[in-house]
């Protein structure tokens, strides 16, 4: 099973739906692409902020993904933030939570295959093949 066959069965227990899907996962690339937030490094800064330094330096690293639960991802986000994806794609806050805490540590591992952060270059080369792979199916 491949990556996004992983990240899409996965999902499925979150989210219904292929729409929803796909834009929660063009939202995330919405996040990690943010130039207002930092981009990737922003976010990451986020989560070691918010007492999560360990498990997003996981995501990072070259090891196994610790987990992140639903109540540190809106803490980490911000309710509003949970509240505005949640509203874009006509899904309950909890669903978005969710499947954040799954999408995340996936999609920024991948996104670090080396163990740091790629330049902001690189790293839009690495979200359009990755958000083209997934919207394709």
């Amino acid at each position: 099973m491949g990556f996004f066959d992983k990240v899409v069965s996965m999902l499925g227990d979150k989210v219904s739906g292929e729409t929803a899907q796909g834009g929660l996962f063009e939202q995330v690339v919405g996040l990690i692409n943010n130039p207002e937030t930092g981009g990737l490094s922003g976010l990451i800064s986020k989560f070691e902020n918010g007492g999560l330094g360990d498990v997003v330096s996981s995501w990072v690293g070259t090891g196994t993904n610790a987990p992140v639960s639903d109540d540190q991802i809106t803490n980490t986000l911000g309710p509003e933030k949970i509240q505005e994806i949640a509203a874009k794609l006509g899904i309950s806050n909890s669903q978005v939570s969710g499947a954040l805490a799954t999408l995340l540590p996936q999609i920024i591992d991948k996104l670090t295959p080396d163990g740091k952060v790629p330049e902001s270059n690189t790293l839009a080369q690495s979200l359009g093949s990755l958000l083209q792979t997934f919207t394709k199916g």
